[in-house]
């Protein structure tokens, strides 16, 4: 399939699926590949804590997963449950069901819910980019950035909202905010001023991550650099294992593994299987 790629549109859209050799990342325990939730945490270790003073909450792509699982129906079903499990555990506080039904319904709570569950961001440069992290994690960082401001009230009211109505909305329409969630048009505008709502469109905001901007723009521009990384090696391949060793260059400022997930279940690249390991051919198209 041959498709055009601009420098800097298509480089970030995350490619379709489509069938070709196994994905290098399937991560395994000795008896095969370990579940979603071993994987995203594995992820989330690679995240550059540090880079952004620990403002930031763990941001791992969604796709990233793909390049540990070659079922990606299945990671997405996973993400899923996920996401839908905290919903189903407030409605059952709300409703008081009966303790037959509580348990019928916890039976069937995804197997991630153990822990802890997901929120899930449209991150903007590419309408198909989504960007995962841990309630708590979200939580505790939006409100240590609000200590001392007079947002600070209107933020908490709407994580509070957020977390005990629906938490697989990634954006919200004016009516919703307005009707079902009571906040006043000036509040919204609070919101957005705090980065926990962007502007979508008029009349429409998305859920976004505060300050978040930077870490935007170093994605991106590692992500251009570990391209241009593979593109520019012999044959524009290289085996996976040599590209993680590298020596970063500026613009690289995540761990190169990160990237190296992101590439992968982006199909920015091919991952091959070879008897010295994984070899990342970069995809023409």
């Amino acid at each position: 399939m041959n498709r055009k790629r601009a420098l800097i549109s298509d480089t970030f859209k995350v490619k379709k699926s489509r069938n070709g050799p196994e994905k290098f990342g399937v991560v395994c325990n000795g008896n095969g590949p370990v579940d979603v939730k071993s994987s995203l945490e594995y992820l989330m270790t690679l995240f550059p804590r540090k880079l952004f003073n620990d403002a930031l909450p763990t941001i791992v792509l969604k796709h990233q997963l793909y390049s540990l699982h070659n079922d990606k129906t299945l990671v997405d079903k996973e993400v899923v449950r996920w996401l839908l499990s905290l919903r189903k555990k407030h409605i059952l506080v709300i409703v008081m069901l009966c303790y037959i039904v509580i348990c019928h319904v916890c039976a069937s709570q995804n197997k991630l819910r153990e822990q802890a569950e997901l929120l899930m961001f449209q991150l903007g440069f590419d309408t198909e980019a989504f960007g995962l992290t841990f309630i708590s994690d979200y939580k505790a960082k939006v409100l240590a950035g609000q200590e001392g401001k007079v947002t600070r009230a209107t933020v908490e009211r709407f994580l509070e909202k957020l977390l005990t109505s629906s938490c697989t909305d990634l954006s919200f329409s004016k009516e919703k905010m307005l009707r079902e969630f009571l906040f006043t048009d000036s509040e919204i505008t609070q919101l957005v001023k705090s980065g926990v709502l962007t502007v979508r469109d008029a009349g429409s905001w998305w859920l976004s991550i505060p300050n978040s901007g930077k870490f935007t723009k170093y994605f991106i521009q590692g992500r251009k650099a570990v391209l241009g990384m593979v593109k520019k090696s012999k044959y524009s391949e290289v085996l996976q294992a040599e590209l993680e060793e590298r020596r970063t260059i500026a613009q690289v400022k995540f761990n190169m593994k990160y990237h190296i997930h992101d590439i992968v279940g982006a199909d920015l690249v091919e991952s091959i299987p070879t008897t010295s390991g994984a070899l990342l051919r970069f995809v023409e198209s």
